[in-house]
């Protein structure tokens, strides 16, 4: 049933495999057995296109994930009453807060919890929604904006939008700027949703047009343009670093318009009463930006 699970997630037998740790011979033996004791065929598989699940393997793969994830949750439990929390937490980052958020999260969380196999995957905020709503991770963190439909959010942290500039720009030594002052410069955006929608919308609101000159799907891509006096950007994160990856330093402005701060969630499937790793997860993942935030606003 697992290997099941495996083919339809990712949509072949060797993708199956590979995350399953076993050869695509035993997926594919196990899923014909399956099918076998069902009496039904759950997938087609075609050469070279991967396989497509049936209607009666549609049917039966939502109960697959449901019987799988009691399963694990009642190992689990029976493992938390000797005092310690194990099994699979599957964790959803939207990628561009990736780089902030995952490696101290996961690395301090492994230390409390050390029996508990967690495993990432990252995306964009769509992609993240969606691997909640079918059972692809646990829990996500995500921007607030965009993610509520189907999601139950706890907010982590709210930031208030930024700009940042090349150290040589006029406005890098201002106190604050106001979008229409940058309006005619050109502006260097992170091309995934929602970044565009919230710079349309920023804009919006300080009653001017953004001058969209350059778009990238990398991050620091962004912040290295902007450092070289390609133009300016809008950020939401701050960096722990005032120079791009390059080395060349960074000025960051704070916006003087009346912008509604951004929230920083973690989320799970609305219809999904989460598990006590993933409750143990959340609240670690509060304390942990709880502690940060106070450490940077006190130091």
């Amino acid at each position: 049933m697992e290997y099941f699970v495996a083919v339809a997630d990712t949509g072949s037998m060797s993708a199956a495999a590979v995350r399953c740790h076993a050869s695509q011979a035993s997926i594919s033996t196990a899923i014909a057995d399956l099918e076998r004791r069902l009496g039904v065929q759950l997938l087609v598989r075609r050469r070279a296109k991967g396989a497509f699940l049936t209607e009666a393997g549609s049917r039966i793969l939502e109960r697959a994930q449901a019987m799988l994830a009691q399963a694990d949750e009642l190992t689990a439990s029976a493992r938390a009453e000797e005092g310690r929390l194990a099994g699979r937490l599957t964790i959803g980052c939207y990628a561009a807060l990736t780089p902030f958020l995952i490696p101290p999260l996961v690395d301090g969380f492994r230390q409390v919890h050390p029996a508990v196999d967690l495993e990432l995957i990252e995306g964009q905020q769509e992609e993240m929604r969606q691997a909640l709503l079918q059972g692809g991770c646990d829990l996500a963190l995500l921007y607030a904006f965009g993610a509520q439909p189907g999601l139950s959010c706890t907010t982590l942290r709210s930031s208030r939008p930024y700009v940042i500039v090349s150290a040589g720009h006029p406005m890098a030594e201002r106190k604050a700027v106001s979008l229409a002052e940058l309006a005619d410069e050109p502006l260097i955006i992170y091309s995934e949703p929602p970044a565009q929608q919230n710079a349309d919308h920023w804009f919006s609101l300080a009653g001017a047009q953004p001058n969209v000159r350059y778009r990238t799907s990398s991050i620091e891509a962004v912040r290295s343009m902007v450092a070289r006096g390609l133009g300016f950007a809008t950020l939401i994160q701050s960096w722990p670093t005032d120079t791009s990856v390059e080395g060349l330093p960074l000025a960051s402005v704070p916006l003087s318009d009346p912008l509604d701060e951004v929230e920083l969630v973690i989320a799970h499937a609305a219809h999904v009463t989460p598990s006590h790793r993933a409750r143990a997860f959340l609240q670690f993942a509060k304390d942990s930006l709880a502690a940060a935030d106070t450490a940077r606003t006190t130091g």
